[in-house]
């Protein structure tokens, strides 16, 4: 069974494109929700998180991502700490998931597979593309957020030209490219790949 992923910057539209490929019945594993899931429902990392940020880093039993958005993004030392609680954590729970499917190939979807070297563990890389106006005004529409807000978030992840370099695949959301066929060629090409055809 072959682990794609999938990544892109913010507002590239890859969440968009998994959900296709959950209507074309493969399962699909968002590495951002379960992040949070494990952060509010795994005790070692709530007590982890805890001692790195305080204990009021949650509130009511939940995480306050603001809140703690605002100290990790001001504090590189933080969040690099921050990200050596939760990746592992986020790897080794999509390990166990991929292991428990039964389809040709998985999808796992997350921003920042070359940041973290996570990629190394998957079979093909796809890359969702989209330019840096586009994106920047998707996410400020979806997320209600500002503009300086947006660009701190990019900061924070590879430039958009080299992450799509080292993708085996790259599918283009510029809102001008028909994008359905686009996923449905990939969907082939994997099968394929999947059968040992390719």
């Amino acid at each position: 069974m072959l682990k794609v992923g999938i990544t892109g910057g913010i507002g590239s539209g890859k969440s968009w494109v998994c959900q296709v490929f959950e209507i074309l019945g493969i399962p699909v594993f968002y590495a951002d929700r379960a992040a949070r899931f494990l952060m509010e429902n795994d005790q070692a990392i709530i007590n982890s998180i805890k001692a790195l940020l305080g204990d009021d880093a949650y509130r009511g039993g939940l995480l306050d991502r603001e809140k703690i958005g605002t100290i990790v993004f001001k504090s590189p030392e933080l969040l690099q700490k921050l990200n050596g609680i939760i990746h592992p954590a986020v790897r080794r729970y999509a390990q166990q998931w991929h292991d428990s499917q039964r389809t040709p190939y998985t999808i796992k979807e997350a921003a920042i597979f070359f940041e973290t070297g996570s990629n190394v563990e998957m079979d093909f890389m796809v890359g969702v593309y989209a330019p840096r106006k586009l994106r920047i005004l998707r996410t400020i529409l979806r997320d209600g957020s500002t503009q300086e807000k947006v660009l701190e978030r990019m900061s924070q992840q590879m430039e958009e030209d080299e992450k799509m370099k080292r993708c085996d695949y790259v599918i283009i959301n510029d809102g001008k490219r028909a994008i359905l066929p686009q996923i449905l060629d990939l969907h082939q090409l994997l099968q394929n790949r999947a059968k040992g055809t390719q």
